[in-house]
């Protein structure tokens, strides 16, 4: 079995599936890891009231090979520095060093979010997509540019998409939509008002919906159909809104992708006119 690299990652990315036991393993870690790293098996099965080999098959089904793979990998998280990958942004910090942290912030966070990749959360997505009657998209504030992004991506697929950057346009827009079509609802935290508004009104409309989020404990993450999670760190001169966006990005690219491999031909003809109808903007 390939060992996680990154303990938390797996444990926040594979929540929504767990069961009502290893959700209650996850809270635990979640709520205090460097607590884990002084705990042997047996004392959190005594804290928790379950049996060890309940928490041994937990660590199993995140990647790991065991309890103690995972508590290693668990401590060199949260004890040991990563200064090679993602230090903090100090006041006094030059350009060039603040440069360099913020292009290894994007990195770790696209290295973790590709850790907890579920592939088959993406089959599960590009099967939605191809088989919708139409795929609207949905994103507030920095979300709503990503949507926006992945709207003139899915615009080439030859499949009917849409995009509204006003709130009260995507609730109208959402009011709109049958069974038949799917909504790819981004959002970071997954909680803010406008994301409840509009999940309220698909979920009443029985609309498939595929959420981007970086919260597997939010409201977007428990009623969406499909999730896409992100992983990402804050500091105290960028959230992690910001360095999400990169991973959110990422995973519309790849949905994207699947979705032009999985049309074909189709996929390539409706490029091909794209291209065309764009090509006498050039010079």
């Amino acid at each position: 079995m390939k060992e996680q690299q990154f303990a938390l990652a797996a444990v926040r990315g594979s929540y929504r599936i767990f069961s009502d036991k290893e959700k209650k393993i996850a809270d635990f870690v979640l709520n205090d890891p460097k607590n884990i790293i002084h705990l042997t098996i047996s004392q959190i099965a005594d804290e928790l009231g379950l049996a060890e080999s309940t928490i041994f098959r937990f660590c199993q089904r995140i990647g790991f090979k065991g309890f103690q793979a995972f508590k290693i990998s668990l401590a060199a998280e949260v004890v040991t520095p990563l200064k090679d990958i993602h230090e903090q942004i100090e006041e006094g910090d030059s350009v060039g060093s603040v440069t360099e942290k913020v292009f290894r912030s994007n990195i770790k966070t696209l290295e973790d979010t590709l850790q907890i990749a579920d592939a088959n959360a993406m089959e599960g997505a590009t099967q939605a997509v191809l088989k919708a009657r139409k795929t609207e998209f949905f994103g507030n504030g920095g979300s709503a540019m990503i949507a926006m992004d992945g709207y003139h991506k899915f615009i080439r697929l030859g499949l009917s998409v849409s995009m509204n950057l006003d709130s009260h346009m995507q609730l109208m827009a959402a009011s709109q939509l049958q069974a038949e079509d799917v909504a790819i609802v981004i959002s970071h935290s997954g909680s803010t008002t406008d994301v409840l508004d509009v999940l309220r009104i698909l979920k009443d409309k029985g609309v498939t919906i595929i959420c981007v989020t970086n919260f597997a404990k939010s409201p977007l993450s428990k009623d969406a159909d499909i999730a896409l999670y992100t992983v990402s760190e804050e500091t105290d001169f960028r959230s992690e809104a910001l360095s999400s966006r990169i991973a959110q990005l990422s995973l519309i690219d790849a949905l994207y992708t699947n979705l032009m491999i999985a049309r074909g031909d189709e996929g390539k003809k409706a490029l091909q006119d794209m291209r065309e109808a764009m090509s006498h903007k050039r010079l």
